[in-house]
C-alpha cells in the first residue's frame, strides 16, 4: 500500500484516521501481551502497538528491519514530550515486513559509541542518523534560500567546467589525464574564477553558482578535498555593491534557518585585525584585545625585550581580567610551549595580586614600566598580562592564538553569538621563503588599491589589495575581491609575482586575450557552504555536514577510494605506475 503519513507527523487531529507508515524499526520493547515498536523514517519516530493477535508476525523483527504498518492513530495516555508524535500512538491492524536487517555495526542513536571512522565506512547506516539527516535538511535550506534570494535579485545559476586547465598560485591542482591527448592533463577546478570573470566579460552581469571545489592540500576538520561554495560575481561594482548582496543573503539565511536578526557588519582592515586580535579572522565574541607595548620598553634595560625593539621588533600582550589565580607556573610554562608553535621564543607573563607584582620577568622589569603597563592596561587586582616580544607578525599571530585557546579554555566566548566582521584591505602579496619571490596572497586577479599600482615592482610589500573576507566566529566564511579588468595593470601583476609574458600566455592565454575586448568593472566572492552550514549546525567538524565525507588522509573509507587501477586503464591513458 501506499504510505499516508510519514513518522514525525501525526497528532492529535489525527486520532481515528487509518494510516499506512512505512519505516525502519529504531527500538522494540516487548510487555508480555503487547509489543512497542518506534518505527523510523526521515522526519521522526511513532509508536506503533501491537496486541496479541499481531505480534506473532513480528516475532524475527528487530532494529533497522524494514516495515509496513496500518493502523488507527489512538491518543498516548503516557504522552511523551520529547517526540513530535508523543500525543498518539497507532494501534497497529497489519504488519509487513518489508526486508531484514542484519545486526548493525553501530548504534543507530545520536549518541553513538562508534569510531569516526567506523561511521565513515558504514556511512550509510551514519546518516540514519537524526543528527546528520537535521544537518543535510539544514544545507538544503541554506541553498534554497539562497537561490530563491539571489535569482530575485537578478542574479542568474549558471554551471562552469569541471575538466578546466591547470594555472598556478593556489593550492595543488587534482589532475586528470586525457585519453584523447595522450600526456596532457585537465585539471579539476580549485574554484570557477576564471570563469566567472569570463563571464562578465561575456556579458552576463550577474551570476551565481553553488560550485563543487577541488583542491589537493593537507586537511583539517573543516576543510576537506571536494568542497562546495556559493560563488557570486557583479558587473560595474565597487565594495560597497557586493558587501550589500552578502550581507542581504546573510541576514535572510539567518532569519530563516535560526531565526535571528543579524546586527549591522563592522569592518577593520587587515592591519588592524592583527594588531587587535593576531588573526585575519578575529573571533570577536570575546574581548580580551591585544596592545602593542613596545613604547613601555623603549628604554628597558631588560636585555631581550631591548634586543627584539632594535632589531624592529615589537612587543604585545593582552591581559585577561581576573583569573592570575588561575594560571600556576606550570600552566604558564605549558601556554610558553603552545606559542613555540607559531615561532614565538618564550612567553613572558606578569600577575598583579594584593597590589604585589609577580610573573617571569617580575625581577627583570623596572617598578617604573610596570607602573606604565597598569596603566595602560588598566590592570586590577588578579589580572595576568601575557606577553610575546618577537617579529611584528610573529608576535601577532602567536598572542591571537593563545587568545583564542584561552577564550575557550576560560568560557568567555558566548556561544549563542553570531559575529561577523568584514577583513578588508589585505596584502597584496606575500613573501614565499622557499621560492625566494612574492606570490599573490589572494590570488593574480586580485585588483590592488590604485594608490599602490606604482609599488608593485619598487615595493611588493608594502601593497594592498581590494580583497576582502568576512568572517563569522574565528572562521573564514568568504573571501572575494575587486578584480584587475585593465589588460596592462594584469600584465604588471603578473610581473610583480615573477610570471614572464610567455608563461602569462602559457597559462592564462585564453583569458587574457579576452581582456582585449571590452572587460567591465567586476568583483564576487566565493562562500564556503560547509562551513557555514558547519557553524549554523553548532558543529566543529565538517565532515558532519558532509553525506559523503573523505578522512583526514583525503580517502573514502566506505568506497575505499582512492584505488588502483587496471593496466589497460593505465595503457589507454598512456601512463605507468613508478614503483
Amino acid at each position: 500500500m501506499k504510505r499516508t503519513h510519514n513518522c514525525g507527523e501525526l497528532t492529535l487531529k489525527n486520532v481515528n484516521e487509518h494510516v499506512v507508515l512505512q519505516g525502519w524499526v529504531n527500538k522494540r520493547r516487548n510487555f508480555g501481551a503487547l509489543v512497542f515498536i518506534d518505527l523510523r523514517d526521515r522526519e521522526g519516530l511513532t509508536q506503533c502497538v501491537f496486541d496479541e493477535t499481531i505480534s506473532e508476525k513480528i516475532v524475527e523483527v528487530r532494529n533497522e528491519f524494514v516495515l509496513e504498518i496500518q493502523g488507527i492513530v489512538v491518543e498516548r495516555k503516557d504522552k511523551n514530550p520529547k517526540m513530535k508524535t508523543g500525543d498518539i500512538e497507532i494501534k497497529v491492524e497489519d504488519v509487513t515486513i518489508i526486508n531484514i536487517a542484519e545486526t548493525t555495526p553501530m548504534i543507530i542513536a545520536n549518541q553513538t559509541d562508534a569510531l569516526e571512522d567506523t561511521r565513515l565506512k558504514y556511512r550509510y547506516l551514519d546518516l540514519r542518523r537524526e543528527c546528520l539527516q537535521e544537518n543535510l535538511k539544514l544545507r538544503h535550506k541554506v541553498t534554497m534560500v539562497t537561490r530563491n534570494y539571489l535569482s530575485d535579485l537578478g542574479f542568474l545559476e549558471i554551471e562552469t567546467p569541471i575538466l578546466c586547465k591547470s594555472t598556478p598560485e593556489g593550492a595543488r591542482d587534482y589532475l586528470v589525464p586525457s585519453r584523447i591527448s595522450k600526456g596532457s592533463f585537465y585539471a579539476l577546478p580549485q574554484s570557477p574564477q576564471i570563469y566567472k570573470q569570463l563571464l562578465m566579460i561575456g556579458g552576463m552581469d550577474k551570476y551565481f553558482q553553488i560550485a563543487r571545489c577541488f583542491r589537493d592540500e593537507d586537511l583539517r576538520a573543516d576543510r576537506q578535498p571536494e568542497f562546495t561554495q556559493i560563488y557570486i560575481e557583479m558587473s560595474f561594482v565597487e565594495e560597497k555593491d557586493v558587501f550589500d548582496v552578502v550581507e542581504g543573503l546573510m541576514r535572510k539565511i539567518f532569519k530563516e534557518v535560526k531565526g535571528v536578526d543579524l546586527s549591522p557588519f563592522p569592518a577593520l582592515t587587515y592591519n588592524e585585525c592583527m594588531a587587535q586580535y593576531g588573526s585575519d579572522k578575529p573571533d570577536t565574541r570575546f574581548d580580551m584585545k591585544l596592545v602593542n607595548i613596545s613604547d613601555v620598553f623603549n628604554q628597558t634595560s631588560f636585555e631581550i625585550f631591548k634586543n627584539i625593539l632594535d632589531a624592529n621588533g615589537s612587543i604585545n600582550c593582552f591581559v585577561v581580567k581576573n583569573q592570575a589565580d588561575s594560571f600556576s607556573r606550570k600552566d604558564c610554562d605549558k601556554l610558553s610551549e603552545f606559542v613555540k608553535v607559531y615561532g614565538a621564543k618564550a612567553l613572558s607573563y606578569l600577575k598583579y595580586s594584593s597590589n604585589e607584582w609577580n610573573g617571569s620577568i617580575n625581577k627583570v622589569v623596572s617598578d617604573e614600566e610596570k607602573q606604565q603597563l597598569k596603566q595602560k592596561l588598566n590592570i586590577e587586582d588578579n589580572d595576568i598580562i601575557f606577553i610575546v616580544a618577537d617579529k611584528p607578525k610573529v608576535s601577532q599571530t602567536a598572542l591571537g592564538a593563545l587568545r583564542v585557546k584561552l577564550g575557550k579554555e576560560l568560557h568567555l566566548i558566548d556561544e549563542s553569538k553570531y559575529n561577523f566582521l568584514w577583513v578588508t584591505n589585505f596584502p597584496m602579496f606575500e613573501y614565499v621563503e622557499e621560492e625566494d619571490r612574492y606570490v599573490a596572497a589572494h590570488h593574480p586577479f586580485t585588483s590592488p588599491n590604485l594608490e599602490d599600482v606604482d609599488k608593485l615592482m619598487s615595493e611588493p610589500q608594502n601593497c594592498y589589495s581590494r580583497a576582502y573576507d568576512l568572517v563569522l566566529n574565528g572562521y573564514e566564511l568568504l573571501s572575494g575581491s575587486i578584480r584587475i579588468h585593465d589588460q596592462k595593470l594584469q600584465a604588471k601583476v603578473f610581473e610583480a609575482i615573477g610570471l614572464s609574458e610567455k608563461q602569462a600566455k602559457e597559462k592564462f592565454g585564453f583569458f587574457l586575450e579576452a581582456f582585449k575586448y571590452g572587460t567591465p568593472p567586476h568583483g564576487g566572492v566565493g562562500i564556503g557552504l560547509e562551513r557555514l552550514i558547519m557553524i549554523l549546525a553548532g558543529t566543529d567538524n565538517i565532515r558532519d555536514v558532509v553525506a559523503f565525507p573523505k578522512t583526514a588522509s583525503a580517502s573514502d573509507l566506505m568506497s575505499e577510494a582512492p584505488s588502483k587501477v587496471d593496466d589497460m586503464q593505465l595503457k589507454d591513458l598512456a601512463l605507468s605506475i613508478k614503483e
